[in-house]
């Protein structure tokens, strides 16, 4: 299957100097910061899972960091977020510590599910959980956009701070799955606040995507069937997808409707660390690593006088310590109690 290449998709128009003139150089050294502690996580629990030490199935999203550290900066932690299975950056984003994140991996009662969830279930305040069935978010996030518009239509809780928008991503192949489909509609037909973010990293599971969705772009040319606006990102570029984000995020606010966006990214490893992912060529993968999310935020900000190869450097020896810390966390940490097994379970 020939492979899409970045000049078929109409990117977000974005200025990144006016991106790094309007953030300013203490929130975007924050999210580079993030975009290192990411990567250095999904390094080292790769390595303890393929060491035995971690069990179920994990889900890296090396190569990914750009696009939720982007919309995170762009429309702030006070909102409603849900994602897959692929959850653990969107975590760590928005508040969750290595530590409980790294023994939740490792399914010990310090854990963010007090170790009953693993790799593909992390809960925060506003984080509705990353989700196991594919496309299971997209309803969740679609209902939490609801929440959203009749809180304010509740006297009683108008003047509490309330979100502003649900934004919900999805890999490009849960585009395929009914419950899309009927989420946006409702949302389209009831006016909803929501942010649907399709991760297209060209694959899902080992189906190229040109294989699976019958158009693309994706949103381009699925936005207008349920009118509402598409837009396209470039999920390497981490200053287009903060415009981009930024843009869409301002104008769900002024007219509370949906809004469906296409990030074009890639991921580094298989679909998960189990797949060898034999789909694509040793030089298939290079070609896409060239194109490191970090490495064109390290130049950026380098070009721009804001951080130096020594300070970056620095920062990716610091969170790497961190992402270390956490291993030995998790491993000192008790195994869950079996006493506690049916606690806090509300259904059989």
């Amino acid at each position: 299957m020939k492979r899409q290449t970045p000049a078929k998709y109409n990117f977000f128009q974005a200025d990144t100097s006016a991106v790094i003139a309007n953030v300013g150089k203490d929130r975007l050294l924050h999210s580079l910061k993030a975009m290192l502690q990411i990567r250095n996580f999904e390094i080292r629990a790769e390595a303890a899972y393929l060491q035995g030490k971690i069990g179920g199935f994990f889900h890296s999203y090396m190569g990914q960091e750009a696009v939720q550290t982007a919309a995170v900066a762009a429309m702030g932690i006070d909102q409603w977020w849900a994602t897959s299975y692929r959850c653990h950056a969107l975590a760590l984003l928005l508040g969750c510590t290595p530590n409980e994140l790294m023994a939740e991996l490792f399914g010990r009662a310090t854990g963010n599910a007090l170790g009953r969830g693993g790799s593909m279930h992390f809960f925060t305040e506003r984080l509705l959980g990353g989700f196991g069935i594919v496309g299971g978010q997209v309803p969740i996030a679609t209902g939490a956009g609801f929440t959203i518009k009749y809180q304010k239509n509740v006297p009683e809780l108008q003047g509490k701070k309330n979100c502003d928008v649900a934004v919900c991503f999805l890999g490009d192949g849960a585009v395929a799955q009914g419950a899309f489909h009927e989420s946006l509609n409702i949302a389209a037909l009831w006016d909803l606040p929501c942010i649907y973010v399709i991760e297209n990293n060209q694959w899902g599971m080992g189906t190229h995507v040109g294989r699976a969705i019958s158009v693309e772009p994706i949103a381009e040319k699925k936005a207008p069937s349920f009118g509402m606006q598409g837009y396209t990102f470039d999920g390497m570029d981490f200053f287009n997808c903060y415009a981009g984000f930024e843009h869409v995020f301002n104008e769900v606010k002024k007219t509370s409707r949906p809004v469906l966006v296409e990030v074009v990214t890639e991921r580094f490893r298989g679909h998960s660390i189990s797949d060898p992912a034999l789909y694509r060529t040793k030089e298939q993968l290079q070609g896409c690593m060239e194109r490191d999310p970090l490495v064109i935020m390290l130049k950026t900000l380098a070009n721009a006088g804001i951080v130096t190869e020594e300070q970056y450097q620095a920062m990716d020896k610091e969170q790497k310590e961190h992402a270390m810390a956490s291993l030995k966390f998790a491993e000192d940490s008790p195994w869950p109690d079996p006493m506690t097994l049916e606690e806090d379970v509300f259904a059989p």
